[in-house]
């Protein structure tokens, strides 16, 4: 979890393939509506985002059933994560993703691909509400993605391995 530019998805694809666990990216479930929204410039709402994280927490507890799996999600304030949490009953594991403005912001302004623009990321994080509890990383510039995953991998709980 993190705000845009954290990482979220090259992580979570990385982290995925490390635990031999199917990945699934929570921008690939926004409805149209909420993509077209960012994408003009307009930070979601509560309301926005309730049916999206609805769906995530149903799928949660799908991939729970199953064999697990890796899921990027922004996770912004406490109660989308206890939404989120509600679908997967016992086995979710949050890693919040959390760096400084000025990485955030480059990382976001080299982006051309994607509709959450640099001018997006104040209205994160000023929606941020940071977790007090999971794996908290700081984000580093010099460090590969490939450096975040063994630092992950290294403080997961061996049950998540």
């Amino acid at each position: 979890m993190g705000v845009s530019g954290s990482g979220k998805t090259t992580i979570g694809e990385l982290l995925a393939q490390h635990l031999h666990l199917p990945f699934f990216d929570g921008d690939d479930y926004h409805p149209a509506a909420n993509v077209a929204k960012m994408a003009a410039g307009h930070p979601l709402t509560d309301a926005d985002r309730h049916d999206w994280l609805a769906t995530l927490a149903q799928h949660l507890g799908a991939w729970e059933q199953d064999q697990g799996a890796v899921l990027a999600c922004s996770a912004l304030k406490e109660t989308y994560r206890q939404t989120l949490q509600g679908g997967a009953k016992e086995h979710l594991r949050w890693v919040f993703l959390d760096g400084s403005y000025e990485l955030l912001h480059s990382r976001l302004e080299g982006r051309h691909d994607h509709y959450m623009k640099a001018d997006m990321l104040d209205s994160q994080l000023a929606t941020l509400e940071k977790p007090t509890y999971g794996l908290r990383l700081e984000l580093a510039k010099d460090e590969t993605p490939e450096q975040v995953v063994a630092r992950i991998v290294e403080r997961l709980p061996a049950s998540a391995k």
